[in-house]
């Protein structure tokens, strides 16, 4: 979702004419983000001379061609000796799914029955600063590939005004940090601004479209019980999307407007309270629980695949 955001910067300290043959550039999290974004940005990491493949750390298929690009790697420094052992580092900015990356790579390039008690799994958490220490796991033979899970590691400077916000949103920081509500107004700016809210607006006439469908994925053959207190229902999804779609239809104020944006979410919340089933004394309470289930909702995909970060100009950044 953010992959200049999230950019470990330590590792491009060469130019796009020197690459580093040995760096693998991950982007996680691809099931969250715009695929067709993602496209792009896998086409301009390789423009600047750095492998680079999307990955989902919840499909087998994506751990495996991330494993066997790992061990083409090996094999390529190694000279073609199959029969070695490669070391790989794994590092990042916290909760962009490291410790989630290596168990799957763990479960899929294990190598035998005998083994498979003795190795150890890496802590997964939704919170980032989990990880406090470099760990080691062996997730294949053949060569042999043993993969160091690091804590998370988050620059003091911002490369713009943009990325705390960004960051927040996606969970690289602790929301403590931060007032939920002021994540979820930040949330609300860029999903206004986006042309997907649009399309949601006659979702209860004409059924699931294709984008809503594949945010909400089929949960069971057998009929679900409904729980207006569970945020994550289908219905509940549908009529935060419906109020989202309906709101920004019938504002009659100017998009580009910084008071007339802020108006707008303003609005949103309160039509959003009715969305959630949320009774709340407050205001404050009213919006905060608002803004806790919203960001659940974005941060699990349920409000559809957003990319934040727009891909540069290639042929602009060579000649900076």
């Amino acid at each position: 979702q953010v992959p200049a955001t999230s950019a470990f910067e330590l590792l491009h300290r060469r130019s796009p004419e020197e690459p580093d043959v040995r760096l693998l550039v991950a982007l996680n999290k691809a099931d969250l983000a715009d695929k067709s974004e993602t496209e792009k940005w896998v086409a301009f990491m390789k423009q600047r001379g750095c492998s680079c493949i999307a990955v989902n750390s919840h499909s087998r298929g994506s751990i495996n061609e991330l494993l066997n690009a790992v061990r083409g790697r090996i094999r390529e420094i190694k000279l073609g000796v199959s029969d070695c052992t490669g070391t790989v580092l794994l590092v990042g900015i916290p909760n962009v799914g490291k410790s989630a990356i290596i168990n799957a790579m763990h479960q899929i390039g294990r190598i035998g029955a005998a083994e498979k008690g003795k190795l150890k799994h890496a802590t997964v958490s939704s919170h980032p600063g989990e990880t406090r220490d470099i760990s080691g796991y062996k997730v294949a033979s053949h060569p042999n590939i043993y993969v160091l899970d690091t804590p998370g590691v988050l620059s003091p400077i911002f490369a713009n005004d943009e990325s705390g916000p960004r960051l927040v949103l996606t969970g690289a920081i602790k929301d403590s940090l931060v007032e939920e509500y002021e994540i979820a107004q930040f949330l609300l700016t860029v999903l206004n601004l986006r042309t997907e809210c649009r399309e949601w607006e006659n979702l209860n006439l004409d059924g699931d479209k294709s984008s809503f469908a594949d945010a909400i994925p089929t949960r069971s053959c057998h009929t679900k019980r409904q729980y207006s207190s569970d945020h994550t229902q289908d219905f509940i999804v549908r009529a935060v999307r419906q109020a989202l779609s309906e709101t920004i239809a019938s504002f009659q104020g100017d998009l580009g407007n910084e008071n007339d944006l802020r108006r707008l979410v303003e609005i949103q919340f309160t039509h959003l309270q009715n969305a959630f089933r949320i009774s709340a004394e407050t205001i404050e309470d009213r919006n905060k629980c608002v803004a806790v289930k919203l960001l659940n909702l974005y941060r699990t995909g349920r409000l559809g695949h957003y990319t934040l970060d727009h891909v540069p100009d290639f042929r602009q950044e060579v000649a900076a």
